[in-house]
């Protein structure tokens, strides 16, 4: 399958799924629920699953899918799949904060290879090219025709006055203690992947994650940032982190610009 087909449908998909999500987001109060682990969700994460996975399932019928809202598809075991947050940063949507994205990445052998980050109440769309080369998109986004895109790269980052971008909804005394060893001159804050984002178009340097994230939550992040040029690994021994873990399941990790010296967790 080319990659460029790939990348056209997860686009395409991000896009229709960011439309229905902010379709409900503006509209009256919506219901929200709560999933087995306390974590919330709404119809807008329902109806984006929905419409991803019937799309990708239709255009790609090869290719298994893992995704946040369907438990059962959390036992699939695959070297090469799709894997998808239909909404990532649903605290950020409930508070109509407007730091939710779309995110779909296909993995290959462990590695993000593809991937699609939609900030639809953002209005910024970042996604990895059929090469792998990171790209921003600007203007309207419609979901069949490609507008003005620019690449995006990392910073050269200087170690002794480095930008942090840090989680608003899951900031923590861990996080605080770990970013306290760098000698930090900014910090940014942001919800759901946009933080690997940001580090990507070298609007940030670093973004640590000491807590609990899920591979749905970073895969797409993690392949635009690896193709803006950047790096993630875990925090613990500072070796790239992996997709297709048991129960998809991330261990604490630094996201970075290369140039950076890392300190131990």
């Amino acid at each position: 399958m080319p990659n460029t087909e790939i990348v056209f449908e997860i686009r395409r998909l991000a896009i229709l799924a960011g439309d229905e999500i902010m379709r409900i987001y503006e509209g009256p109060e919506f219901e929200v629920k709560l999933k087995s682990d306390d974590s919330p969700v709404t119809a807008a994460d329902e109806a984006a699953d929905k419409l991803i996975f019937a799309g990708l399932r239709t255009a790609f019928p090869e290719i298994a899918i893992v995704t946040e809202e369907q438990s059962d598809s959390h036992s699939v075991s695959a070297s090469r799949f799709f894997i998808v947050d239909p909404l990532d940063g649903t605290k950020e949507f409930v508070h109509r904060r407007g730091d939710f994205t779309v995110n779909i990445a296909l993995v290959e052998d462990g590695v993000p290879v593809l991937g699609v980050v939609y900030a639809p109440a953002r209005k910024r769309l970042f996604y990895t090219d059929a090469h792998g080369k990171s790209v921003e998109e600007l203007g309207q986004f419609s979901p069949d025709l490609i507008g003005e895109t620019k690449a995006i790269s990392v910073s050269k980052p200087d170690n002794s006055a480095l930008t942090v971008v840090a989680s608003k909804s899951h900031r923590d005394q861990a996080t605080d203690d770990y970013i306290g060893k760098y000698n930090v001159d900014a910090f940014q804050s942001a919800g759901s992947s946009l933080k690997f984002c940001l580090v990507a178009t070298g609007e940030a340097d670093i973004y640590p994650r000491l807590g609990r994230t899920m591979e749905w939550d970073t895969a797409a992040g993690h392949a635009v940032l690896l193709g803006a040029g950047g790096r993630v690994v875990r925090l613990d021994d500072h070796t790239a982190l992996t997709y297709g873990k048991p129960i998809y399941e991330n261990p604490f990790f630094i996201a970075y610009a290369p140039g950076i010296t890392l300190v131990q967790g």
